[in-house]
């Protein structure tokens, strides 16, 4: 019989995989959708959202194939060794870093456009978005650059087999250093984007009660039948929904987190001990934080009904585009095997006519 331990170890190896299988074509999907299909966004956020798409197909392939799916299916994980140790922190926080600050920028974006309430050129929106998105990216990587320290490459023995082996490891360095980069990386990447995520959420939520208040209904009539003031308010409950669901699956690893580098931050202490009830809220803490880099299809679907229409068309149009192939098939298969038929000698001959919908037969005229 299995005990709660096994349980939730066999429950991780099915659901990161899991993760994975549906994660990754959904982003993949959604960056085509958001890029190449009008799905009633504005430019900027089309921008954002596309971005963000491709930053959490990384983070799964980085951080949840390769670091927590393969890790129970392989005994001894290529990153174990020199120098991927150090080099699968830095691409695994440089992603982690690049889709907390996308959504923080994304948030105070939208805060500004709603402000201001001046409507820009369109392609300077999507330049500014462009090189902001760009930046954000760099910048995570560069720093994440300091983690690659935070490992160093041991060796350990292990049961394999029946046998005991030694075999490389790669475990945090118990270190002054690595504490402190530990501390300042969980604080830039989750902390401070959860914070100013939940403020500038709070700044719009007022201005929206605020202009319910400034403008009569005449006027609130024309600002919500305006395309811009639309698709402006469209983007913000897009935004509102997507910004409560990386602070609801982001915020419990951050807390699990500092509470692990505070109450237990010693050296003998086992994290894979399930036993410990931190050390369990803790994984599942990640796999909740995991999760918000597999969601977001999902959650366009749910907020955007443009959204929902553009998929649907999308389908349609392959559906029809297949009929459409058929029916030129069979039109031409129709007009072939009419021509190749030879007919008896003695008769007159017909004209065939070819139209729209198949052929039609012109039977021979009397006179001369």
């Amino acid at each position: 019989m299995m005990d709660g331990a096994s349980v939730f170890i066999t429950i991780q190896k099915v659901y990161y995989p899991l993760l994975c299988i549906l994660g990754i074509p959904a982003n993949l999907f959604t960056f085509y959708m958001l890029c190449w299909r009008v799905c009633g966004m504005s430019d900027s956020a089309r921008v954002y959202l596309s971005c963000l798409a491709v930053v959490d197909t990384w983070y799964l392939l980085w951080v949840t194939l390769l670091d927590l799916s393969l890790v129970f299916l392989q005994p001894q994980p290529f990153w174990h060794t020199h120098p991927w140790c150090g080099v699968i922190n830095i691409l695994q926080f440089g992603m982690f870093y690049a889709s907390a600050w996308l959504v923080v920028a994304f948030t105070i974006e939208r805060y500004l456009v709603f402000r201001v309430m001046v409507s820009r050129q369109r392609h300077q929106h999507f330049r500014h978005a462009l090189l902001t998105c760009t930046t954000i990216v760099l910048l995570s990587h560069l720093a994440s650059i300091p983690l690659s320290w935070i490992n160093a490459v041991v060796q350990v023995n292990l049961t394999l087999n029946g046998q005991t082996v030694t075999v490389p490891r790669c475990r945090y360095r118990d270190a002054f250093y690595s504490t402190v980069v530990v501390w300042i990386t969980s604080f830039l990447s989750s902390g401070v984007p959860i914070l100013l995520v939940i403020i500038f959420n709070s700044l719009i939520a007022y201005q929206l009660l605020g202009s319910g208040r400034l403008f009569t209904k005449e006027e609130r009539r024309t600002i919500q039948t305006s395309r811009t003031r639309g698709s402006a308010r469209r983007t913000l409950l897009l935004l509102g929904i997507v910004s409560v669901a990386f602070v609801v699956l982001s915020l419990p690893r951050f807390v699990t987190y500092c509470i692990l580098r505070t109450k237990h931050n010693q050296k003998d202490f086992d994290r894979d001990n399930y036993s410990n009830a931190i050390n369990v809220i803790s994984d599942v803490a990640n796999m909740l934080h995991n999760l918000n880099s597999g969601t977001n299809f999902l959650l366009y679907c749910v907020a955007s009904r443009r959204f929902r229409h553009e998929i649907v068309n999308t389908f349609r149009c392959r559906v029809r585009a297949r009929e459409l192939g058929s029916f030129f098939t069979q039109t031409t298969m129709k007009v072939f095997s009419v021509a190749e038929r030879r007919e008896p000698a003695g008769r007159d001959p017909v004209s065939i006519v070819l139209t729209k919908l198949g052929t039609r037969t012109v039977p021979p005229s009397s006179g001369p």
